[in-house]
């Protein structure tokens, strides 16, 4: 028997590694991709909602929608997964945590199918093994206008510049592995997705999004029309590198004026734009009930808080390029103009150049 949150489940956690062969997936690492989605889910406030899980797996995210979101948030609850006894064994465990059916719709089909074969949503959660590629244009079919779509991604590899022909196969673009390699993923992963968008006349603009364990996660806002698709477009750019020196750049062109082709990286194209909703992450944290996911949340928040950057100042790497002594965190971030980001302890996002960071450190 396994506990999560409230709900149990009638499972056996695997011996090995979580991988797509077991016969029920669940993933326990998982627990805070569902916590976070649910203390968005009621920062939101949203009603009657019509929420769809096309890749349900166990059941756990669903069984927490329903234990745990206000009871006026769910209009309707569409769960799938094409595992051929999902339906009964999910209407058993509804059965085991004492859970009502009446606001379901449990189904057993391909992901894509289900989708397909019904109407929009309002809410749409795409959390796979692997890559969302092959569910994301059903999806984005399927979400409503000011709809929310959910994408995980488990394929950093892919996405983080290990396997840089991957990337551009399945992504289209080019990532890199440098110390910012997650945050480059996640940006590249989100105009993957509104690229998709794009072609179904949908602007999708994050509302969240974050690395952590194995995986990315970003919650998209959904709207119609041209003009906006037309907006999103313009902020997908290339990110320039430069490891010598530890400078970084965005660009419309994947060329930095001034320099020799081989002195810079190269990443994207990407989104350039905001990751965050800052007035959304400030009602998630005020109303976060997880305490696990505390300290998490308030970095996204600081993070949002601030103007949007694309990359970061790592203090290692800042060390051995520039060959100085490691500045402390607490330096970092007592000049003007840095602050915190997700994606390193070690590191400060700032609008300043290195040079100019280095000469303000001296005078901490």
């Amino acid at each position: 028997m396994i506990q999560e949150a409230k709900i149990q489940l009638e499972l056996k956690i695997p011996k090995k590694d979580v991988s797509r062969s077991m016969e029920v997936f669940y993933n326990s690492v998982m627990k805070s991709n569902r916590d976070i989605s649910i203390a968005l889910l009621c920062a939101l406030n949203k009603k009657e909602m019509r929420m769809a899980l096309p890749l349900s797996g166990s059941g756990i995210r669903a069984l927490r929608f329903l234990s745990e979101l206000p009871e006026t948030t769910v209009g309707k609850l569409s769960v799938n997964d094409k595992r051929e006894n999902f339906v009964s064994e999910f209407k058993s465990t509804l059965k085991l945590n004492k859970l009502k059916e009446t606001k379901l719709n449990i189904e057993s089909k391909d992901a894509n199918l289900f989708l397909l074969e019904n109407m929009g949503f309002d809410y749409i959660d795409i959390d796979p093994f692997g890559s969302p590629n092959p569910f994301l244009s059903s999806a984005i079919a399927r979400i409503n206008r000011k709809g929310i779509l959910a994408v995980t991604a488990t394929d950093t590899g892919a996405l983080a510049g290990t396997y840089v022909k991957a990337g551009l196969r399945k992504y289209w673009a080019k990532s890199q592995r440098c110390y910012m390699k997650h945050e480059l993923g996640l940006r590249i992963l989100i105009r993957k997705v509104q690229l998709l968008g794009a072609q179904f006349g949908k602007s999708l603009v994050p509302i969240l999004s974050y690395h952590k364990n194995h995986y990315y996660r970003v919650f998209f806002v959904s709207s119609s029309g041209k003009k906006q698709c037309d907006e999103i477009l313009k902020l997908h750019q290339y990110f320039l590198y430069d490891p010598k020196t530890v400078e970084r750049k965005i660009s419309s062109e994947n060329i930095w004026e001034g320099k020799k082709r081989s002195s810079y990286q190269v990443a994207g194209p990407l989104w350039a734009g905001e990751l965050h909703d800052s007035k959304l992450l400030e009602k998630i944290v005020s109303m976060n009930l997880f305490e696990s996911e505390k300290k998490f949340l308030e970095t996204l928040k600081e993070e949002s808080r601030h103007e949007n950057v694309v990359g970061f100042i790592e203090s290692h790497a800042l060390s051995s390029k520039r060959n100085i002594d490691t500045p402390r965190m607490q330096d970092l971030l007592s000049v003007e103009g840095t602050w915190k980001t997700q994606f390193s302890d070690s590191a400060v996002k700032t609008k300043l150049s290195v040079n100019e960071l280095l000469k303000k450190l001296k005078h901490v």
